[in-house]
């Protein structure tokens, strides 16, 4: 009899060392980095609404976790069997078991990096979401007609034009376009702050007409230092009645029209459109293309300067004037007899 006891417990205890060191191996398995993927970079798409064992098969399948035991048990030890998420994932480098689950649980989704530079139009705002892959250029515009977005701060608005707020958006694979254009409305109103519409009111402006200027002063300088004189050459002409014979509207219109070519020409100058601001007085209809932040700032606070003409160096920047004599001997100066030299 005490033999057989004593057998038990030697069972006994070896079973437990066995089991710990099943323990051990598990536990070191899936918390060891794995890589079954010869490419630089995998990726798995999960849709909505996958199982938890379809979504490991293709963690297997795509060399990302080891084995079906080994995604179970890591999903076991975890607790995240509930909480895995939707989405394009990248895996670029060796991951644990737990360490994939764990993205997964968290959500962390690939997301790549699509920009839209200052001073855009929606028609090239367009392409270029269609040249990065994200959708075709007609989603983009389509989406940008809908105007109800915007209603409440331009009644006036026929579509989203200026309003598309210009910045960097990580999106996910599948973002639509319509997804895409209510991210950059809400831009667009986080950045327009209650304060500058206080400003705008205070100074008898409407949304639409600070955006369209914001626009005109975006197309015509990249240079921080020179958006408040700009706004204040073009707010000065407004008070006295000038025409702002803006280049950019001539641009504008010409492509409204389909008639763009990359130039201008004395004859566009008269080119009958109301965005045409060399044959029509005041600020265009709407505006011309998307502002950001600096433009919108300087076109409610504009230079406390005197200047109505300005011209470029063909550097960038520019030269400002208050009289016509200064701008024709500045014009002189920086066109006519630059191009001569």
């Amino acid at each position: 009899m005490r033999k057989f006891a004593t057998a038990v417990v030697i069972v006994l205890a070896l079973l437990l060392v066995a089991g710990g060191i099943g323990t051990f191996v598990t536990w070191q398995r899936i918390h060891d980095p794995y890589k079954g993927f010869t490419d630089t970079e995998q990726f798995i798409d999960v849709a909505p609404g996958t199982g938890t064992s379809a979504i490991g098969r293709m963690l297997v399948d795509a060399g990302i976790i080891r084995d079906e035991f080994t995604f179970r048990a890591a999903l076991w030890w975890t607790g995240r069997s509930r909480t895995l998420q939707a989405g394009e994932y990248r895996f670029d480098r060796a991951a644990s078991a737990v360490g994939v689950i764990e993205r997964l649980a968290r959500g962390d989704v690939y997301a790549r990096p699509l920009t839209f530079p200052e001073g855009l139009t929606i028609g090239e705002m367009s392409r270029l979401f269609e040249m990065r892959g994200f959708g075709s250029a007609s989603s983009f515009v389509a989406a940008s007609r809908e105007r109800s977005l915007i209603n409440d701060l331009d009644p006036a608005a026929s579509d989203l034009e200026g309003y598309l707020f210009p910045e960097t958006y990580a999106l996910t694979r599948g973002t639509s376009a319509q997804r895409l254009v209510r991210l950059m409305i809400d831009r667009f109103r986080a950045t327009y702050t209650d304060e500058m519409r206080r400003r705008a009111q205070a100074q008898g402006l409407t949304t639409r007409q600070v955006v369209s200027l914001a626009s005109l002063i975006e197309k015509e300088t990249g240079r921080p230092e020179e958006r408040p004189l700009v706004a204040a050459v073009y707010r000065n002409r407004l008070k006295i009645g000038m025409g702002l014979q803006a280049d950019p509207t001539v641009v504008y219109a010409l492509q409204k029209a389909g008639r763009y070519d990359g130039n201008i020409r004395r004859g566009d100058l008269a080119f009958d459109s109301p965005y045409n601001t060399y044959r029509y007085p005041g600020l265009p209809p709407g505006p011309i293309a998307a502002p950001g932040r600096a433009s919108l700032e300087a076109a409610l606070m504009p230079a406390g300067v005197a200047y109505l003409y300005f011209v470029s160096r063909n550097d960038g920047s520019h030269v400002f004037s208050e009289t016509l004599a200064e701008h024709n001997r500045n014009v002189r100066e920086f066109q006519v007899l630059f191009f001569r030299r």
